[in-house]
């Protein structure tokens, strides 16, 4: 009795000595993926770790099962095992399943009795979730080249059932012996690889259209100029910019709950014009772009005016009222020529500028030398110029002096600003290079909101020894904006500056394209003292007409008429009549363009009350 009880505590300590190499590998394993987590191999590691320690020692302590104390070590290793979390399947050598445990039963909805003497490939198979390719077995792997085996990432586990799940996979073999074989642990990992689907979608996706995103789709464009710079070839893709017409009346008027079914109504219309092969994406606000591949230009014009046509059918339905909607195109061919993507589509931007300039709903396609395009490429330059001054205060007034028309006549000093840029040597640049800029690309409030402030800072800092009367240019767009009257209110209170010595000059076109806006503006300014001035009048042909509702101070006649009077009897004319009207109605005339003192002279005898140009004085720092 004795004898064999001694035989067994030996038994069972050869089996415990035999089963520390296996926490051996366990250490190595765990510490060696805290260093390399990110490595294949080590990821391997670490999944083995744990079940293949366990099951080494359960394998050992089988073998020395005689004696009931062993028997009772061999029962706490198997429950150590249905402790273990990941699914842990052992095979004999050749590759038969000889167990499992808890964890692999429930994945594999597989008892583990029935599964005993399977092939381990009859209840896991491996294959590609693309090409459904079956792939290499890692239990195979491991036991014909004796060492750990890692499944392919991505690859997805089919059940007998034919249920599909996405596992990490990895087998290890077993040291020779009774009862060699291999080790394979499955991890389920659906819920991390749904979750990393689910977050590089949205990456890549618009929430609001589900369509690819502004980032998505410039790699895309970086591809395809990729493949034609390495051809060398001609174009065989195309590039579309689609801009909404009118969108922000919908997204004002219904709200952008409204603004944003409209978009998903639009995504729907483009995907389902277009073919499977061509990219959609939203760009941003309601711009979106197309990717048409294997297109040319003529191809890809065609399909551009499909897609507006089909647009301009569409009608966006909310709260009973219903909206029409158009787009303006953009289109450009993509060719070698193109170096980036982001140049790409700011040409693709810019020829759909130029079709809502011509008139909206229409398509531009931009061509090598294109003029119009290539002077709005140079508008835009001006653009980002024009915030630089902004930003870097570079803007600078200057002042010229208007004068009474009697020769040697004295009054009170009657000065226009005028505004001059600097560059970044210091040296002026005129407003005729950068102002059509910011009328084309809507920065003209801004501009007037830095002269206000600046002449407004300077009149008070200047009290009573600065000029009777100040001239401040004003653009259309300012007099429709309802917060530059505030503004204006603001900084006026702020400086001290009286009303009555700040005249506001606007031009005949802003007036007319903007008359009950400009209306509201000039009446509600002076009642509180401010003066206006109607600049280049007599170029609209319904100058006459306008006159009679505007209440304006100063009649300014256009230097047109002004510069060439002496010599032209019909310039002389519309002089005289246009001082005639002005003085009728109670509003002092002031003639531009007066270079020689004969022309002031003219004009003194026809009766202007004020002169003003290169004869009187020339424009000086302010």
């Amino acid at each position: 009795m004795g004898g064999a009880r001694r035989r067994a505590r030996a038994r069972t300590a050869y089996a415990l000595r035999n089963s520390w190499p296996y926490v051996g590998c366990l250490l190595l394993a765990v510490g060696a993926a805290w260093l390399a987590t990110a490595h294949l191999a080590m990821r391997a590691a670490a999944l083995l770790a744990v079940p293949c320690c366990l099951l080494g020692i359960w394998l050992n302590l089988r073998a020395a099962h005689a004696a009931a104390r062993t028997g009772t070590l061999l029962a706490q290793a198997r429950t150590a095992l249905g402790a273990v979390r990941d699914s842990v399947i052992a095979t004999d050598g050749d590759a038969s399943v000889s167990y499992l445990n808890p964890a692999a039963e429930r994945l594999l909805g597989q008892d583990a009795g029935a599964a005993q003497g399977f092939p381990v490939e009859a209840i896991t198979r491996f294959v590609d979730p693309q090409s459904r390719r079956a792939m290499p077995h890692p239990v195979h792997v491991a036991l014909g080249e004796g060492r750990a085996a890692a499944l392919h990432p991505g690859a997805v586990l089919l059940r007998r059932d034919e249920r599909e799940l996405a596992v990490e996979a990895s087998a290890l073999p077993l040291p020779p012996g009774e009862g060699a074989g291999a080790v394979l642990v499955l991890r389920d990992v659906g819920f991390e690889r749904e979750a990393a689907q689910r977050l590089s979608y949205q990456q890549a996706h618009d929430a609001v259209t589900g369509l690819l995103n502004r980032a998505e789709f410039g790699q895309r464009v970086a591809r395809c100029l990729e493949c034609a710079q390495q051809a060398g070839a001609a174009a065989c893709d195309a590039l579309l910019f689609l801009d909404l017409d009118q969108f922000r009346v919908v997204n004002e008027s219904c709200g952008h709950a409204a603004g944003d079914a409209l978009l998903r109504q639009v995504a729907g219309l483009l995907e389902g014009r277009l073919r499977g092969r061509d990219a959609v994406a939203r760009l941003g606000g309601d711009e979106f772009g197309v990717l048409l591949c294997g297109c040319g230009a003529e191809d890809a014009l065609r399909i551009a005016e499909m897609l507006r046509q089909a647009l301009g059918e569409l009608r966006f339905d909310h709260g009973g009222r219903s909206f029409p909607v158009a787009a303006s195109l953009g289109v450009i061919e993509l060719d070698a020529s193109w170096r980036e993507a982001s140049g790409a589509l700011s040409a693709a931007e810019a020829a759909c500028g130029l079709a809502k300039e011509h008139g909206r709903n229409r398509v531009h396609l931009h061509r090598p030398g294109d003029a119009e395009l290539a002077q709005r490429e140079g508008m835009l330059h001006w653009v980002a110029r024009i915030q630089d001054a902004l930003d870097r205060d570079r803007l600078c007034l200057y002042a010229q002096p208007i004068a009474p028309a009697a020769p040697g006549a004295d009054g009170p000093r009657h000065l226009e600003l005028l505004l001059r840029m600097l560059d970044d040597d210091g040296q002026v640049v005129s407003p005729m290079a950068f102002l059509p800029a910011a009328e084309r690309f809507s920065m003209s409030t801004a501009i007037d909101r830095w002269v206000v402030g600046s002449a407004f800072e300077q009149l008070g800092a200047a009290g009573d020894a600065g000029p009777a009367l100040c001239a401040i240019n004003l653009s259309a767009a300012s007099l429709s904006d309802e917060r530059f009257l505030q503004f204006v209110l603001d900084q006026c209170e702020l400086r001290g500056v009286e009303p009555s010595r700040v005249c506001f000059e606007i031009t005949e076109t802003a007036v007319i394209s903007q008359f009950q806006q400009a209306l509201r503006f000039i009446e509600g300014l002076r009642a509180l003292g401010f003066c206006f001035a109607l600049d280049d009048f007599g170029t609209g042909m319904s100058s006459f007409a306008y006159l009679k509702q505007l209440p304006v101070d100063f009649l300014k006649i256009d230097g047109s008429f002004v510069k060439d009077m002496l010599h032209d009897p019909i310039d002389r004319a519309m002089v005289e009549a246009i001082n005639h009207v002005g003085h009728v109605m109670g509003i002092r005339t002031v003639a531009e363009f007066v270079e020689h003192e004969a022309t002031r002279n003219c004009l003194h005898e026809i009766g202007v009350d004020f002169v003003q140009g290169y004869g009187i004085g020339k424009p000086a720092p302010f």
